[in-house]
């Protein structure tokens, strides 16, 4: 929603969020916070405009229009962008990350993409888990976008603290707060149950890992790869998340002003994209450079590099600029 305005997040005031959760968690499992913080700085960059809506519909233009790219996956984009894409040193293209940020970063992967990445994708073929600090990322995700979303939406009004009632793990917060601060104020009443969410998910996901990992006693980096998934939830709280992520599909991203806003986003990531595609010479220089290289599927590739690059403020200035006899150049 940050195209709606200031107040809401994006993905950089996410990414520092899910940050903040994982090296909290990390410290009390004592596991390698500067490896958990990259981990999760890095964990969206390659996310499209829009969510995703802008996501899904940027894989089905690669699909359709260039199916030898074999479509587009954001975590893998965002391996992209450290591995390729990013130029600081003279010497290589990317960032120069350890295997453990760049296999961090890559939380999902098709199997056919991950025949062709080499050691950071051997786990998606042979099953294994990948680090702890890793699979703590993957759910301090989940535990900051569940509870911010829970946050944007009330204060857009496309949910009703009345909707929330119904969700366990939200109503039983508020109780506890309503019990201790009666007649406290809407905005920061919302503000104390969502961080007392946040604080039951971390402390029950802290315990809940550090329990497996005791009776496992994996004894090397290898012995966790082949074990279990072993960061994770009790029972008990589990299901309260899943509820909680059900309610906001559901209530939240289903709303029919959020499928509004999905269906035009969507139509405008693939105007962009075929207009792109029909003449790259629209580009920006640097991108119609690596559109002319001779690789197959090369042209479809930096289109989607530049788009994927884009906020939603931005992507909506530059399909105004493309598609409005009205808008000048610097616009």
């Amino acid at each position: 929603m940050n195209h709606e305005g200031d107040l809401f997040r994006t993905r950089l005031t996410h990414s520092l969020e899910v940050a903040q959760i994982s090296r909290s968690i990390a410290r009390s499992l004592r596991l390698n916070e500067d490896l958990i913080e990259a981990i999760s700085l890095a964990h969206d960059l390659g996310h499209t405009p829009f969510g995703h809506a802008g996501q899904d519909e940027l894989n089905d233009c690669l699909r359709e229009l260039a199916p030898e790219t074999y479509g587009f996956e954001h975590n893998l984009q965002s391996l992209r962008v450290v591995d390729e894409l990013e130029e600081r040193y003279a010497a290589f293209d990317g960032l120069n990350l350890c295997f453990e940020t760049r296999e961090g970063i890559l939380k999902h992967c098709s199997r056919e993409r991950a025949e062709h990445l080499g050691d950071v994708g051997q786990r998606f073929l042979d099953g294994t888990q990948p680090s702890l600090e890793a699979q703590i990322t993957n759910l301090a995700d989940a535990i900051a976008y569940n509870n911010h979303d829970i946050d944007d939406g009330l204060r857009s009004g496309l949910i009703t603290l009345a909707q929330l009632d119904e969700v366990a793990i939200f109503a039983r917060h508020r109780d506890i707060v309503d019990a201790e601060y009666p007649g406290l104020e809407e905005r920061r009443r919302v503000a104390e149950i969502v961080r007392r969410m946040i604080n039951t998910l971390i402390v029950d996901l802290t315990a809940t890992t550090a329990a497996r990992i005791a009776e496992l006693a994996p004894g090397s980096v290898d012995a966790v790869r082949a074990a279990p998934r072993l960061a994770g939830f009790s029972d008990a709280v589990r299901r309260e998340a899943d509820q909680l992520k059900a309610f906001l599909r559901d209530n939240l991203y289903r709303h029919y002003q959020v499928m509004r806003m999905t269906s035009k986003a969507r139509r405008i990531v693939r105007e962009l994209f075929t207009a792109f595609l029909a003449e790259p010479r629209l580009l920006p220089p640097q991108f119609q450079q690596r559109a002319a290289q001779p690789a197959p599927g090369a042209r479809a590739r930096a289109i989607a590099d530049y788009i994927a690059g884009m906020t939603d403020r931005y992507a909506i200035r530059e399909h105004r600029r493309l598609f409005d006899m009205r808008t000048g150049h610097t616009d």
